[in-house]
């Protein structure tokens, strides 16, 4: 698992709507986190989480990024459905949530698969990772990581 203190892993994505967004084009924190499966009941309930304390993220001027190994059209329908405000990229490759250590093998329901760990990490200004949250509960997440950037 990536640490405090050490560079995070650089990427480039697209997002819901199909255009790129860079790690590196932004200047202050970043809020990049990692779930499974768009509009599934625990990745609904923790980007909602983040929509409902949107302006809080907005007031520190913390961009929030989701990251799902989903293609574009999925993240642009839950998005939509949700009306949440923050970028959702997609990783189908799964490349950059490895790069993440959020990426690898799952076991539900008696099968085994490769698939996005629920984690997020809180990126500084400087690109190093300042916060690590991993294996995150879907609720109250959110405020979580809001009462850590105080």
């Amino acid at each position: 698992m990536l640490e405090p203190g050490q560079q995070a892993p650089s990427f480039e994505l697209p997002n819901h709507a199909g255009e790129t967004v860079s790690l590196d084009s932004f200047d202050g924190r970043v809020v990049v986190y990692f779930y499974p499966r768009a509009d599934t009941p625990g990745c609904t309930a923790e980007a909602c989480g983040f929509r409902d304390s949107w302006d809080e993220f907005r007031e520190r001027d913390v961009p929030v990024l989701g990251i799902s190994d989903d293609p574009v059209s999925d993240l642009d329908k839950f998005r939509e459905k949700h009306d949440l405000p923050f970028e959702l990229l997609s990783d189908e490759s799964g490349e950059v949530a490895s790069a993440y250590d959020s990426y690898g093998e799952k076991n539900m329901f008696g099968n085994t698969f490769d698939g996005v760990y629920r984690n997020t990490f809180v990126v500084g200004p400087d690109g190093r990772i300042e916060r690590v949250f991993a294996d995150v509960s879907p609720d109250g997440h959110a405020e979580e990581i809001l009462s850590t950037l105080e």
